[in-house]
C-alpha cells in the first residue's frame, strides 16, 4: 500500500505497486528515470530544489523514435526554422508547450551544461518558447531538438509553426469555446426563462424535467471543456502547493454544477445551469479580452520603430540619409565602422567583418567577401562598406535582439512578484470569505447560501491587480516613443524611478558636435591631404569625425584599407598608399603632457608627419541650461568626459561642484566610475553618446543614449533618446515618477472594487452571472484608468 502512494520524483506521478527504483528514488517509468540520471551525472539536480517533481511525463506515444528528427537535417526545412546562421553559430526558436514552472525555466536556461554546443538559451515564459544560440559544428538543429526530447521538453515542430507563430493556435482554441460557451449559455437561458416568469409553477413536471435535462447537458462541454484551463491551473497550483487565483472560479463552477444535478436528480427544480453556462461564457470574454489587448500591445511595441536612426541610401545623385522605415529591398547603403546592419542584404563593396555578438552573445568578428550574405543586427568593424538590401527592415527583428535579455525575465522583475504575492493571499482569503458566507446563509437562508459562495469566489478576482503594471507602463512606453524617447523594456521605467544620480557624458550628449565651428591648426593642408583625412573620417561614426567629414565633403574620397576605430584615441587607416592617424593629441603625438590650449583638438599625423590638429568650438545642445537647473534639484549631477578641461570654467556654474566634473577619462576610467557610484548606494542613469560609454551605460541602473540624426543604435543602453528632444529630458525622467504614482492608483481601484463587490456577494444579493460581467469589467476599469490617466498626464507634462 505503501508502494502505491509513491510519487515519482521527477514527474510527481504515482509510480504504482511496483515503481522503478534508482538510488534509493521512485521512478513512474523508464523516460523518467533516465531525465533524471541525466540531469544527476551533469550536477543539475537543483531543478528539482526549485519545484517539487516538476518534470514532464511522456506517454508511450510521445516517446520520439530513432529517425523522428532525421527530417531536420534537410536544407530547405533547416533554413525555415533557423532565426539566424553565419560563422558556425545559429539561432533558433521553439515553442514547447510543456513549460509550466519555474523549474522548466532553469533547466532550459542551463541547457549548456548539458552539451557544450549550446552557448545560450533564454525563455519566453509567457509564450512558452526558448531561444537558443548554439555551434552547429558541434551540436546541430537535429541533435538540438533530441536533446530537448531527451529531457522530455519536446519543441512543437509543424507545417504551422513554420508558417505562423504558435499564438494563433492558442487563440483560435479560446474563440472556439467561447463559441460552445455562448451556444449553450444562449439555449439554457431560452430553457430556463419560463422560471423566471409569472406562473412558472403551472409549467407540465415533464418540460421542466426536459428542459432541466437540456441544460444539463449543453454545460457539460462548458464544464469540461471551455473550463478546463481553470481547473488544470488550479490543480496544479494545488500540487505545487500554491494558491493560484483560478482555484477560487474552479470551486464556483465545481459548486455550481453539483447543487444544479443534485437538485434536477432529487426534482427540486432544473438548477442554475443557464448561470454556469453563462458564467464561463462571460469568463471567455474576459479572458479574450485580455488577450487582444496585451497583443495589441505588443503588436505596437513590435511596429513601432523603436530605434531613432536613419541609413546612408547610396544613389546616383550621392548620398542621402533615409529612415529605416523608408528602405527596401534593392537599395544600396553604406555601413561605417561600427553601425549595426539594419537588414538581410549581399556585399556589394568593402571589408566586411561582421561582429554578430548583438545576434549570438559571440564576439569573434566573421570575415565577409564581395556577393556574401549578411544578416540583419551583425555590426561592421573596419572601414565602411557597401550593402545590397535584399529584405525590408524588420523593426521587431530589432527590437526583439535589443530586447532579448529582458524576454527571459520581465516575470520575475520585483514588482511582479509582489502581484504574485499578494494574489496568493488575496485568494486565501477570498476562499475563507465565501465559505463563511456560505456557512452563514445555510443557517439563516439556505437558499442564498449557494449564490453567495459562488458570486465572492468568481467577482474577487485580483486579475485586475496582474494588469495594473503592464498596462501603465506599456501607454508610458507608447507616450515617450511618441515623443523620440525610446525605452529597452518597462523595466526601465521603474528603474528610472529608483535612480538618485545621474552622469552625463560631454563630446556628442551635451554638445552638438556637428554643428561646431571648427578650424585647423598648423600647416597648410593641400586639396590631397583634405582629401586623405575626408576619406579616413569619412568610415567612423564619432560625433567629431562627422563634423570633420561634413566639412571637407567637397574634397572627395580614396578607398581606405586596414581601418582601426580606437576608442578615446582616435582612427588609424591606408588611404591611397598613405599611413594616416587621426586622434587625441596622445595617439598621433605620444606626447603625454597636458595640454595649455583649453579647446577640443583632433590631431592629424600622414606617414608619421605630424600636421597640426583641428580645433573644435563646442556647441551646446538646445535647453541644456534648462535641464540641468531642472534635474539639479531631485538629483546629483555629474559629468564624465574623454576630453581636455576646455569646458571646465564653462559647465561649472551647471554642475555646481567641483568634484563632479571630471575630464581626461578612458572608457574604463568612466565604468570605473559608474561602478563607484552604484557601490556607494547611488543608484545612477548614465546618459553618453554609445561609441566610448558602452561600458558605463551598461554598469548603470539605467544607460541612454543620445542618438543625432545618423545610424548609431548601441545595445548596450537600455533607452535612446532623439537628439532634438535632449531639452525634454528631464520631463521624461520624472513623468517615470507619475507612471508609478498611477500604478499605485490603480492598486488602490482594484481593492475598493473588490471590497465593494464582496459586500454584495456575502448578502447573497448578487447572482454568479451578474459577477462573471463584472469581474472582467473591473480589469476593463484599470486598464482604461491606467491608459487614460497616463495619456492625460502625457498631454500635460510631456510637451
Amino acid at each position: 500500500m505503501k508502494k502505491e502512494e509513491q510519487a515519482c520524483i521527477h514527474c510527481g506521478e504515482n509510480c504504482g505497486p511496483v515503481p522503478i527504483i534508482w538510488n534509493q528514488k521512485p521512478f513512474c517509468c523508464q523516460g523518467c528515470q533516465t531525465v533524471y540520471q541525466l540531469l544527476n551525472e551533469n550536477q543539475m539536480t537543483q531543478y528539482y530544489s526549485i519545484a517539487d517533481a516538476p518534470g514532464i511525463k511522456l506517454e508511450n506515444d510521445q516517446i520520439p523514435s530513432e529517425d523522428k528528427y532525421a527530417f531536420l537535417e534537410l536544407d530547405e526545412i533547416r533554413t525555415r526554422l533557423l532565426d539566424f546562421s553565419d560563422g558556425g553559430i545559429s539561432k533558433v526558436r521553439f515553442f514547447i508547450p510543456t513549460i509550466h514552472c519555474a523549474s522548466c525555466i532553469w533547466l532550459l536556461e542551463n541547457l549548456h551544461t548539458l552539451h557544450k554546443g549550446v552557448i545560450q538559451s533564454s525563455v519566453n515564459f509567457p509564450k512558452k518558447e526558448v531561444s537558443i544560440t548554439f555551434r552547429e559544428e558541434e551540436l546541430n538543429l537535429r541533435k538540438l531538438v533530441e536533446l530537448l526530447a531527451s529531457i522530455h521538453y519536446v519543441p512543437e515542430i509543424s507545417q504551422q509553426t513554420l508558417e505562423k507563430a504558435p499564438k494563433s493556435k492558442s487563440s483560435k482554441t479560446l474563440l472556439i469555446k467561447i463559441g460552445i460557451a455562448g451556444f449553450s449559455f444562449l439555449n439554457a437561458m431560452l430553457y430556463h426563462f419560463p422560471q423566471y416568469l409569472p406562473g412558472s409553477e403551472h409549467l407540465e413536471a415533464n418540460f421542466r424535467l426536459v428542459f432541466g435535462w437540456l441544460s444539463f447537458l449543453l454545460s457539460l462541454p462548458v464544464l469540461f471543456y471551455c473550463a478546463s484551463d481553470y481547473f488544470l491551473s488550479a490543480y496544479k497550483s494545488l500540487r505545487k502547493k500554491i494558491i493560484s487565483i483560478d482555484l477560487p472560479i474552479a470551486l464556483g463552477l465545481i459548486t455550481l454544477f453539483l447543487q444544479s444535478t443534485l437538485e434536477l436528480i432529487t426534482d427540486q427544480g432544473i438548477g442554475y445551469f443557464d448561470s454556469l453556462t453563462g458564467l464561463v461564457f462571460f469568463l471567455l470574454i474576459g479572458k479574450w479580452y485580455q488577450s487582444i489587448t496585451y497583443e495589441a500591445l505588443t503588436f505596437e511595441r513590435n511596429y513601432k520603430s523603436y530605434f531613432p536612426v536613419a541609413v546612408t541610401k547610396l544613389t546616383e545623385a550621392g548620398n542621402t540619409t533615409i529612415p529605416l522605415d523608408q528602405l527596401k529591398a534593392g537599395d544600396r547603403i553604406l555601413v561605417r565602422n561600427q553601425e549595426l546592419i539594419p537588414a538581410d542584404a549581399t556585399l556589394e563593396k568593402g571589408n566586411a567583418s561582421i561582429d554578430y555578438s548583438f545576434v549570438t552573445g559571440e564576439s569573434v568578428p566573421v570575415g565577409k567577401n564581395v556577393g556574401d550574405f549578411v544578416f540583419a543586427g551583425g555590426r561592421q568593424m573596419g572601414s565602411a562598406i557597401e550593402l545590397l538590401v535584399q529584405k525590408e527592415v524588420e523593426q521587431s527583428y530589432l527590437t526583439q535582439l535589443w530586447n532579448q535579455d529582458y524576454e527571459n525575465t520581465n516575470n520575475s522583475a520585483p514588482m511582479s512578484s509582489v502581484i504574485n504575492k499578494v494574489s496568493q493571499y488575496f485568494t486565501a482569503t477570498i476562499i475563507t470569505i465565501a465559505l463563511g458566507a456560505a456557512l452563514y446563509w445555510n443557517f439563516n437562508d439556505s437558499s442564498k447560501a449557494l449564490f453567495a459562495f459562488t458570486s465572492v469566489l468568481i467577482i474577487a478576482c485580483p486579475c485586475a491587480l496582474a494588469l495594473t503594471i503592464p498596462f501603465t507602463f506599456g501607454s508610458t512606453m507608447r507616450q515617450f516613443g511618441r515623443r523620440g524617447f525610446y525605452l529597452k523594456n518597462a523595466d526601465v521605467i521603474e528603474q528610472l524611478y529608483k535612480i538618485k544620480t545621474i552622469v552625463f557624458d560631454k563630446t556628442g550628449t551635451i554638445t552638438h558636435a556637428q554643428s561646431s565651428r571648427i578650424d585647423f591648426k598648423g600647416e597648410q593642408l593641400t586639396e590631397e591631404q583634405l582629401k586623405l583625412i575626408r576619406s579616413l573620417v569619412f568610415h567612423s561614426t564619432h560625433p567629431l569625425s562627422k563634423t570633420i567629414s561634413t566639412t571637407l565633403e567637397a574634397s572627395g574620397r580614396y578607398e581606405v584599407a586596414n581601418f582601426k576605430e580606437l576608442p578615446s584615441l582616435g582612427i588609424t587607416g591606408e588611404v591611397n598608399n598613405s599611413k594616416l592617424n587621426i586622434g587625441s593629441k596622445y595617439f598621433v603625438t605620444g606626447d603625454q603632457s597636458d595640454s595649455k590650449e583649453l579647446k577640443t583638438q583632433v590631431w592629424v599625423s600622414i606617414n608619421q608627419h605630424i600636421l597640426g590638429y583641428f580645433q573644435f568650438e563646442n556647441s551646446y545642445r538646445k535647453g541644456l541650461q534648462e535641464t540641468i537647473a531642472q534635474l539639479s534639484s531631485n538629483y546629483e549631477l555629474h559629468l564624465i568626459s574623454g576630453d581636455n578641461e576646455s569646458e571646465r570654467k564653462n559647465l561649472l556654474p551647471l554642475f555646481k561642484q567641483e568634484a563632479h566634473l571630471n575630464f581626461n577619462q578612458s572608457p574604463t576610467d568612466k565604468l570605473n566610475y559608474i561602478n563607484k557610484l552604484q557601490q556607494d548606494g547611488s543608484p545612477s542613469l548614465m546618459i553618453g553618446d554609445g561609441l566610448n560609454d558602452a561600458g558605463a551605460l551598461n554598469e548603470s541602473k539605467v544607460g541612454v543614449v543620445i542618438a543625432d540624426n545618423i545610424y548609431n543604435f548601441t545595445p548596450a543602453c537600455d533607452a535612446i533618446l532623439q537628439a532634438d528632444k535632449f531639452a525634454s529630458l528631464h520631463r521624461f525622467i520624472r513623468f517615470a515618477r507619475s507612471s508609478m504614482s498611477i500604478v499605485r492608483q490603480s492598486f488602490l481601484i482594484s481593492f475598493l472594487y473588490n471590497v465593494v463587490g464582496i459586500s454584495f456577494a456575502v448578502q447573497g444579493n448578487l447572482s454568479p452571472i451578474i459577477a462573471a460581467i463584472l469581474m472582467p469589467l473591473s480589469s476593463v476599469t484599470v486598464v482604461a484608468f491606467a491608459t487614460f490617466s497616463v495619456n492625460l498626464k502625457a498631454r500635460k507634462k510631456l510637451l
